[in-house]
C-alpha cells in the first residue's frame, strides 16, 4: 500500500516540481523577449526624435515623452539642444547629397555609446514612398507602412524577411516640406532571435538533469513524508496482529470451559441455554479474531502466496460439494457450469475466497434461489465468475462494500454473526493472487461476482 502511495506521491512532487521549473524558464524567456521588445522600441523612438531634431521638425507628443524616457535612464547622456534654423538652412543648400548622407544616418553621435542606435537604420521616403538616399539600404521601404502612417501619423510592425530574421520597423509621417515626406528607422533582430534561441536551448539541455535531480528529489521527499504514516501504519498493524494471536489463547479456553459445563447439564436446564448463547459467541469472536489476523499478516505483507497452475474446475467441484450441502439445508441451489481452464495462483487461498463469496451470496439468498458457478477463458486470463439470485445490493452500498466492517444496513436475515471483513479478505487475497474483482448488483435481481485471474496456458 505505502509504496503504491510513495510512486503516487513522487509523481505529485515530481509533476509540482517540473511545473514550477517550467513556469520559472518561461517566465524568464518572457520577461528577456518583453525586455528585447521595450528596449528596440524605444531605440527606434529615441532615434526617430533625434532624426526630428535633425530636421527642425516639432516633435510629437509620443516621441518627446519616448526621448525623456530614453535619457531617464541613461543619466551620462544629455540630450543636446535641437539644431537651429540657420543649422537646418545650411544643410538644404548642400542639397540631396546632403540628404542621402543623413538618410543611413546611423546617429552619429551617440552610436558609439550604445549598441541599441548602431544598429538602427533611417530610410527617408518621398510623397511616393520612394527612397531619398543613394546607396543600398538594409530594407527595401515599406508602402504599405509609409500608407498607414500617412493615415494615422506613425505605424509600428514587425516584419519577417525572406531568410526567416525579423525586422522591427516604425514609420513617422513628416509635415508638408522641401524634406522627406515620411521617415522609417527600423533595426534587424536577428540578434535578439538567436539570444533568444540559444537561451531557450540552454533551457532544453538542462531539462533532463533537471528532471532526473527532481525525480530523485521528489523520492526522498515523498518517502520522508509518507515516514511518520508508514510507521503509524506499521505499530497499529502490530498491535492488532499481538492482540489477535494473544486473544486466540484465552477463547479456546473459554469455548472448551463452556462446552465441558455445558455437558453436565441436563437438557431444558436454562444455564445450558445460556452456555450455548456462550458457545455462539465465542465462535464469532474467534472467526473475528482469525479475520483481523489474516488481514494484519496481508497488510504487513508477511502471507506468501504459491503461483502454480490451477485446474478450476475441480476446485469447483470440490466446493460445490462441500458447500452444496449447506446450501441445501437453506433451500438452495448451488450449480456448477463447464470450467475447463487452468489459472495460475494459490489453491489454498483461492479455495478460500471461493468460499467466502459463496458464503456471503448464500447469506443474501432467500430459499428457492440459486447460485451459480461457472469460469469463463477471456485471452491471456480467466474469469470465475458467482452468480446469485439474492436480494442484490443497493447502488449507493456497491463503493463501499470492500471496506473493512462495512455492512449495508437492513440486509438480509442471518447476517447477526457477520463481523464485514467477509469481502475485504476476499478482496486482499485476490489482489495477493495478481487478481481482480468486481461485484455487480442490481436491487431484487441478485449480485454477479467476477474473479479474474491470469491463465495457466498463457
Amino acid at each position: 500500500m505505502f509504496s503504491r502511495l510513495h510512486f503516487r506521491l513522487t509523481l505529485l512532487y515530481l509533476a509540482a516540481g517540473f511545473a514550477l521549473t517550467l513556469l520559472i524558464g518561461a517566465g524568464t524567456y518572457g520577461l528577456l523577449r518583453y525586455y528585447f521588445g521595450q528596449t528596440t522600441d524605444r531605440a527606434l523612438q529615441h532615434t526617430m526624435a533625434y532624426q526630428f531634431r535633425l530636421l527642425g521638425v516639432q516633435l510629437p507628443a509620443e516621441l518627446a515623452a519616448a526621448d525623456s524616457a530614453w535619457y531617464s535612464g541613461r543619466p551620462g547622456l544629455l540630450a543636446g539642444p535641437a539644431p537651429t534654423a540657420t543649422t537646418r538652412a545650411g544643410e538644404s543648400e548642400e542639397g540631396e547629397g546632403s540628404e542621402a548622407q543623413g538618410s543611413q544616418s546611423e546617429v552619429p553621435d551617440e552610436e558609439a555609446f550604445d549598441s541599441e542606435l548602431a544598429a538602427i537604420f533611417v530610410l527617408p521616403l518621398d510623397s511616393q514612398g520612394n527612397l531619398l538616399s543613394v546607396g543600398s539600404a538594409p530594407l527595401a521601404p515599406v508602402a504599405e507602412a509609409a500608407q498607414a502612417a500617412d493615415t494615422h501619423g506613425h505605424d509600428w510592425r514587425t516584419l519577417h524577411q525572406s531568410d526567416g530574421t525579423r525586422v522591427r520597423l516604425l514609420t513617422y509621417r513628416l509635415p508638408a516640406s522641401n524634406g522627406p515626406a515620411a521617415l522609417q528607422v527600423g533595426r534587424s533582430l536577428a540578434d535578439q532571435d538567436r539570444i533568444l534561441r540559444q537561451f531557450l536551448m540552454g533551457l532544453l539541455m538542462l531539462s533532463v538533469p533537471s528532471l532526473a535531480l527532481l525525480g530523485a528529489g521528489s523520492w526522498w521527499l515523498a518517502g520522508r513524508s509518507l515516514r511518520p504514516a508508514q510507521q503509524a501504519w506499521e505499530r497499529q498493524q502490530a498491535f492488532v496482529a499481538n492482540a489477535s494471536h494473544e486473544l486466540r489463547t484465552p477463547l479456546t479456553l473459554m469455548r472448551a470451559s463452556a462446552e465441558v459445563a455445558r455437558r453436565g447439564l441436563p437438557e431444558g436446564d436454562d444455564r445450558r441455554a445460556l452456555l450455548g448463547d456462550i458457545l455462539q459467541e465465542v465462535d464469532h469472536m474467534s472467526r473475528l479474531v482469525e479475520d483481523q489476523l489474516l488481514l494484519a499478516r496481508l497488510d504487513a505483507g508477511a502471507l506468501k502466496f504459491e503461483h502454480s497452475p490451477i485446474a478450476v474446475h475441480d476446485l469447483l467441484a470440490d466446493v460445490q460439494r462441500q458447500f452444496g450441502r449447506v446450501a441445501e439445508e437453506r433451500s438452495v441451489q448451488v450449480s456448477l457450469e463447464s470450467a475447463q481452464a487452468l489459472i495460475l495462483g494459490d489453491p489454498t487461498r483461492l479455495r478460500q475466497v471461493v468460499l467466502i463469496l459463496l458464503d456471503n451470496a448464500l447469506a443474501h439468498t432467500p430459499a428457492g434461489g440459486a447460485i451459480r458457478l461457472q469460469a469463463k477463458p477471456r485471452g491471456h486470463a480467466v474469469e470465475l465468475v458467482i452468480t446469485d439470485t439474492g436480494s442484490g445490493i443497493a447502488p449507493e452500498h456497491l463503493a463501499r462494500v470492500f471496506e473493512r466492517f462495512y455492512r449495508v444496513e437492513g440486509a438480509a436475515e442471518g447476517q447477526g454473526g457477520r463481523s464485514g471483513l467477509g469481502l475485504a479478505i476476499a478482496k486482499a487475497l485476490t489482489e495477493g493472487q495478481q487478481g481482480e474483482i468486481r461485484l455487480e448488483s442490481r436491487p431484487g435481481q441478485g449480485t454477479r461476482v467476477t474473479l479474474t485471474f491470469p491463465s495457466a496456458r498463457g
